[in-house]
């Protein structure tokens, strides 16, 4: 891991770029920290100078709760290199959603299957490096989307103890029976307008996981309308599992 720049927040949080290989990613540091503090893993759909804002905002508010949080840039976005088939599902999946037609489980596994494949191993590579910083310890926590790599991620990545998933985005048949496996106390928000999710698919979803400790956020709004008060009740349950 390669530290690239850093600067202070307006709240003390120390805000550190870095690289590992070919990957970028964001390491937030709780102002003046004097132990080491839990880790949460803040997931996003990709491009992190688009997403920016928001990352850095939830960053700011774990922080605040004591938290340090880092999040690395998705394969094919940003200025990551682009794969010719994953453009070719991406293009797809625009059309299928213009004409208003139903997206077909086929478009939805050639998108987010290769996806997760490649960035869960990433992720992992990640946590290695992170967890040598004499400033970050265990346990770890896992907050956002892409939900499918959550969803890998809960079951392979015994270093995570909990995880805070975001649904809204496209999750493959196929990894249901992954979600059966998950066992670490979630919980799960919901946006309930949500123009680019399947509701039914995404309360389906939450019924399959196998965790016995799991809960539901249902928020009227869309994609983007997240209740402010959701960040205070994520620090909350992080709480109850990384501390």
């Amino acid at each position: 891991m390669h530290f690239t720049s850093e600067q202070r927040l307006d709240n003390g949080v120390l805000e550190r770029e870095f690289t590992l290989g070919e990957i970028p990613g964001i390491l937030w540091t709780p102002g003046f920290a004097s132990t080491p503090a839990p880790l949460i893993l803040i997931g996003h759909p990709g491009g992190l100078h688009t997403m920016y804002p928001r990352l850095a905002a939830r960053a700011r508010h774990a922080a605040a709760a004591g938290y340090t949080a880092a999040t690395i840039e998705l394969p094919g976005s940003g200025d990551r290199p682009r794969s010719a088939a994953a453009e070719r599902a991406r293009a797809d999946l625009r059309r299928a959603l213009e004409a208003g037609d139903p997206v077909s489980d086929e478009i939805v596994d050639r998108l987010v299957l290769p996806l997760v494949d490649k960035a869960v191993p990433e992720w992992r590579a990640a946590l290695d490096a992170l967890l040598e910083l004499p400033e970050i310890s265990g346990p770890v926590g896992y907050s956002g989307g892409v939900i499918a790599i959550g969803i890998r991620l809960a079951v392979v990545e015994p270093r995570i103890s909990a995880a805070l998933l975001f649904a809204g985005s496209f999750v493959p048949r196929s990894m249901f029976d992954e979600a059966r496996q998950v066992t670490i106390p979630l919980q799960v928000l919901l946006q309930w307008d949500d123009e680019g999710n399947d509701r039914q698919q995404a309360l389906d979803l939450f019924d399959a996981f196998g965790s016995k400790e799991k809960t539901l956020h249902a928020n009227m709004g869309g994609h983007t309308g997240v209740p402010q008060f959701e960040g205070d009740d994520g620090n909350r349950f992080f709480a109850r599992h990384l501390k």
